[in-house]
């Protein structure tokens, strides 16, 4: 027998309820945890720019009361000077020992910090990295005051002898001449905040270059390359933008140092072309030092101080942001 079948047109089948759930599950829409998740992390982000925005209006009408009635030019004025009638203070002194003393520091510890980080990662053995990266640890969860002791009765005795060698080879710049003075000047301030901001530079620098790909470092190798060859082709490339982050946040440390530099330093309200020679001040210090005996002028003064601060800190994070995203081939992302 001759059985024909015939065609006819039937809709499509529904799809099932799995897939339908699925697709839903992957645009986040459907799952209770994950409409919870994105709540609270939308919650973060904008509760963190309120409490951002509401400390800038404080700053910032704080400073207006103080400016006000400043009679000196808060900006360039070489003196601090609160309780006078009428109130003359200016932060150009304060702004400049910070700037030096960041700068000092950074210019030291990047250089030590990446190269330990390197050393750690791609020439120590692993019985030598693990106790070292242990030290490490434990030197960024020293307080700043224990640093500030250290400074204050080890470390600033012990400059005198590098004062005198720089006085002697580099004196003739003016950048290194020295008087013989106590050596608490901005290049003992410099130091010691190298030596504190050191391990938080070599420990994110050490996990970055960890995160290496193992194929770039044998492609490197099969074509003959050095073991310092595929550091500087391969490790550095990958790392950079890692570097500048972690020496940023070193930085913000440094800009924000308080009792440390306050134990080292002798201020005063001149600005010194030596490094070696005493004076000066910081933003994060002056407060520090004269916040307690200060009066309603005055803390809204340093309030102002404070301000300054605060847009410094602004600027460098946003500038390390633009040179990180002007390097985004070498941030590791696509990797």
């Amino acid at each position: 027998m001759d059985i024909s079948t015939k065609q006819t047109d039937a809709p499509p089948p529904a799809p099932q309820p799995a897939l339908t759930e699925r697709k839903r599950d992957a645009r986040g829409a459907s799952r209770p945890g994950d409409r919870i998740f994105l709540g609270l992390s939308r919650g973060s982000g904008i509760l963190l720019l309120v409490i951002m925005a509401a400390i800038a209006v404080f700053l910032t009408y704080r400073a207006s009361l103080a400016i006000s009635k400043d009679h000196g030019n808060f900006l360039t004025t070489f003196e601090w000077n609160t309780n006078l009638t009428p109130p003359v203070f200016g932060i150009a002194v304060l702004a400049f020992g910070t700037v030096v003393s960041s700068i000092v520091a950074m210019a030291i510890a990047v250089p030590v910090a990446v190269a330990i980080a390197l050393f750690l990662t791609h020439y120590a053995p692993r019985r030598l990295s693990g106790p070292i990266a242990y030290v490490i640890d434990l030197l960024a969860a020293v307080p700043s005051i224990v640093y500030g002791l250290w400074g204050a009765l080890v470390l600033v005795p012990h400059m005198q002898g590098l004062y005198g060698w720089l006085d002697d080879y580099l004196g003739w710049t003016g950048l290194f001449s020295w008087d013989g003075g106590a050596p608490r000047a901005m290049l003992t301030v410099g130091i010691l905040l190298a030596i504190m901001i050191l391990p938080i530079i070599t420990n994110v620098s050490r996990e970055v270059f960890r995160q290496v790909p193992r194929m770039h470092e044998e492609a490197a190798l099969a074509l003959g390359a050095t073991r310092w060859e595929v550091v500087r082709m391969s490790v550095l490339p990958f790392g950079r933008s890692g570097v500048i982050s972690a020496s940023m946040l070193g930085l913000g440390r440094a800009l924000g140092e308080t009792m440390a530099v306050a134990t080292v330093l002798s201020p005063s309200y001149d600005i010194q072309a030596s490094l070696l020679d005493p004076g000066g001040g910081t933003f994060a210090q002056n407060i520090a030092s004269k916040f307690g005996e200060a009066t309603d002028q005055g803390r809204d003064a340093l309030i102002a101080s404070g301000l300054v601060l605060f847009v410094i800190t602004l600027l460098v994070n946003g500038a390390a942001r633009a040179i990180i995203a002007r390097r985004k081939e070498y941030s590791g992302a696509n990797a």
